[in-house]
């Protein structure tokens, strides 16, 4: 048995009239939609709700399902000691998530719960439904700091424990929209707001769940949405299946985006399997991207693949150019992974014979020594891209006045302790940013005298 139906719905404190004292009346649109989804869950009678929260335990690469028979909280921090709830969890069907996420290699279960007290992402969620129905169990599962690919996974997963189970369940998707749409909000006002709401209303209320991969996380960022992976949760919770979509509600009149819709699906179609067509469009893209990359990249793409897949460091190739074998520079190689850093290594100055042998051995270590990822695993390289900068000499400079954050890369030093940092990064937008940073990473405390270095870099992708 599919999942019966599912709900995105927000989780504003104050739309609860003991937190709000009045204040709720201001989206009373929402409150109206909140209703009606309560009302239809009532009707539909599941024997577990699950809800997904961006307020639950959450890892960076790691999906925290809350354990153990039950859970309480209440809403004493917003004011409202006595709205309290006390709720049973379907350990069943948590078990049940747990077996499908290992067969599936997905890191998700109960370890390393910090807080067993019920979010409000989950707490206002349950206020409405508990004013309409009683009959049912809860599972709570927080978000992750990893791709939104492997939230959709983790909803396909949910869909494989529910039929394993045969349970009756709703799912709630939990999670506010922007952040950032009014002046007056208490988050201020950002361009890329109306944009998110207005985007991911349109999606979800066509039920177009591919479209959710779409948001560039910078995008996400700047419009500081709340439960965007909570909706691609959901969406892979429907996949495979057809879905019916109905938009409740969407205001905006606090600062913060509420959206409210109900789906349900309606049988099978192999067409709505999204994350199988995203990856066989990105396979293709990076196919191409990696054919069509300069001898630099393609050098350090060799260097990867031989590493990753034989354990060796490759031999220098034959026939390379001549600005790559008759030339030292340090240089940098750079991996991602659907859009987020897989590893960067390289050299300030150069250390082996040729830029060529620099190339390779920096794109070794980056794939499989840079301490703050696990080594590149064999099935990852089809969704690897590559990039290679080479420094140019560094020059001394006198003060912050003389470097440009796109232009210039910036070497600190104070005695031994030397960190580097490479121009036009994303996120990076002002000096004082990329000297900061290049601080951090050699130990340098911000009052702590500096010597100042500036460096072009030649960037190939």
């Amino acid at each position: 048995m599919p999942i019966i139906a599912a709900y995105m719905v927000p989780h504003p404190p104050m739309i609860v009239p003991e937190v709000g004292r009045g204040r709720e009346k201001q989206v009373e649109a929402t409150k109206a939609a909140y209703l009606h989804v309560a009302e239809e869950i009532a009707a539909l009678k599941p024997e577990t709700i699950l809800i997904s929260s961006p307020h639950a335990t959450m890892y960076a690469d790691y999906f925290h399902i809350s354990p153990g028979q039950s859970a309480e909280g209440s809403f004493a921090r917003f004011h409202a000691p006595k709205v309290r709830f006390n709720e049973a969890y379907d350990e069943a069907l948590v078990q049940a998530i747990q077996r499908q996420a290992e067969e599936q290699g997905l890191p998700a279960g109960t370890m390393g719960q910090r807080e067993p007290a019920l979010d409000h992402g989950t707490l206002v969620p349950l206020y409405f439904i508990r004013q309409k129905y009683a009959g049912f169990r809860l599972v709570r599962i927080g978000l992750s700091g990893l791709p939104l690919e492997d939230h959709y996974r983790l909803g396909q997963t949910i869909q494989k424990a529910v039929q394993e189970t045969g349970r009756r369940v709703v799912f709630v998707a939990s999670g506010d929209l922007s952040h950032k749409l009014q002046e007056y909000g208490p988050y201020g006002f950002s361009p890329d707001g109306p944009k998110y709401d207005e985007r991911v209303m349109d999606v979800c209320g066509r039920a177009a769940f591919g479209e959710l991969f779409d948001f560039d996380e910078s995008f996400c960022e700047r419009a500081a949405e709340c439960g965007h992976r909570s909706f691609v949760i959901m969406a892979g919770a429907f996949d495979g299946l057809a879905v019916e979509a109905e938009l409740l509600s969407h205001e905006d009149v606090t600062g913060v985006g509420y959206g409210i819709c109900a789906f349900h699906p309606r049988g099978e179609d192999d067409s709505r399997r999204f994350l199988e067509a995203r990856q066989r469009a990105e396979e293709k893209r990076l196919a191409e991207q990696h054919a069509a990359c300069d001898p630099f990249v393609q050098l350090a793409w060799q260097s990867v693949e031989s590493y990753v897949r034989q354990r060796r460091i490759m031999e220098l190739p034959e026939g390379l150019p001549k600005e790559l074998t008759d030339r030292r520079a340090g240089a940098f190689v750079s991996i991602h992974k659907q859009g987020r850093l897989r590893g960067c290594i390289g050299t300030i100055a150069p250390a082996q014979d040729s830029l060529a042998e620099e190339i390779i051995r920096n794109a070794v270590s980056a794939a499989a020594n840079d301490p703050r990822f696990d080594p590149i695993r064999p099935e990852e390289l089809p969704w690897l891209e590559i990039k290679v900068d080479v420094l140019g000499e560094p020059e001394d400079i006198a003060s912050e006045a003389e470097l440009d954050v796109k232009r210039y890369g910036v070497i600190v030093s104070r005695g031994f302790r030397r960190g580097l940092l490479l121009p036009d990064l994303d996120g990076v937008d002002t000096v004082r940013q990329q000297v900061a940073i290049a601080r951090q990473k050699a130990g340098i405390g911000a009052q702590e005298k500096v010597k100042l270095q500036r460096f072009e870099v030649v960037r190939h992708t």
